[in-house]
């Protein structure tokens, strides 16, 4: 028995991905595409690509949110999951990243179930809300600037259907949240205080993985 979980060497990690991460070729080809850019390190974990996939199956998840799509890998992932009856939103600010998105999306055929806008996400939820998306989504996945988090969860909140799950990645920033230092950046000391208040947030239900570089799961109440 552990109290804590374990810290993983590269051959732990290797051997994780042998036998807990299956992906359909274009996955592969994407994230293999996708290590080799000069931001590579936006690109989440092929077990949180796994691990979103069995949540898809898990909860029957049709209609998928995500904030921060980078070369779409994940997007990719809940698409295929979600199969020829689901609908992908996607939010993202760079043309570049998102051009080799579409690309990808093209290969494995998902690409005409989603709809993907290139401008600042708070307009795009704010769209969404106006065209009577409330409540409408079983998914949602945030992944994007984090000084926007706050804001982009309380949207997720009125876009998610009760019952639904809000997925928050990158809620450790590599530990500088554990003790925020006055020369960190800002996006350092709002995720600190962003996660301090999420667990006594009455109109969710919490779980945190530790995988990648930090996974919270809220489903709402």
């Amino acid at each position: 028995m552990t109290r804590q979980t374990m810290t993983m060497s590269d051959d732990v990690a290797s051997y994780l991905l042998q036998i807990g991460v299956t992906e359909h070729p274009v996955q592969r080809a994407l994230r293999e595409f996708t290590a080799g850019h000069r931001m590579a390190k936006m690109q989440i974990a092929p077990e949180q690509g796994q691990f979103l996939r069995w949540l898809v199956g898990l909860t029957g998840a049709r209609r998928y949110l995500e904030i921060g799509t980078f070369t779409g890998y994940s997007a990719l992932t809940v698409a295929l999951a979600m199969g020829e009856q689901g609908r992908t939103v996607c939010c993202d600010m760079s043309v570049e990243f998102t051009t080799i998105a579409r690309d990808y999306w093209q290969q494995a055929g998902v690409a005409e179930r989603i709809d993907l806008y290139v401008q600042p996400a708070v307009q795009t939820l704010a769209m969404l809300l106006e065209q009577g998306a409330a409540g409408s989504f079983d998914l949602a996945f945030i992944d994007a600037d984090k000084q926007n988090y706050p804001a982009y969860y309380e949207t997720c909140l009125q876009l998610v259907r009760p019952g639904g799950i809000i997925a928050i990645d990158n809620i450790l920033l590599n530990g500088r949240v554990v003790a925020p230092q006055p020369d960190h950046p800002r996006s350092v000391h709002v995720m600190h205080e962003f996660n301090g208040k999420l667990l006594a947030d009455p109109r969710v239900s919490l779980c945190i993985l530790p995988m990648g570089d930090g996974m919270t799961l809220l489903r709402r109440l």
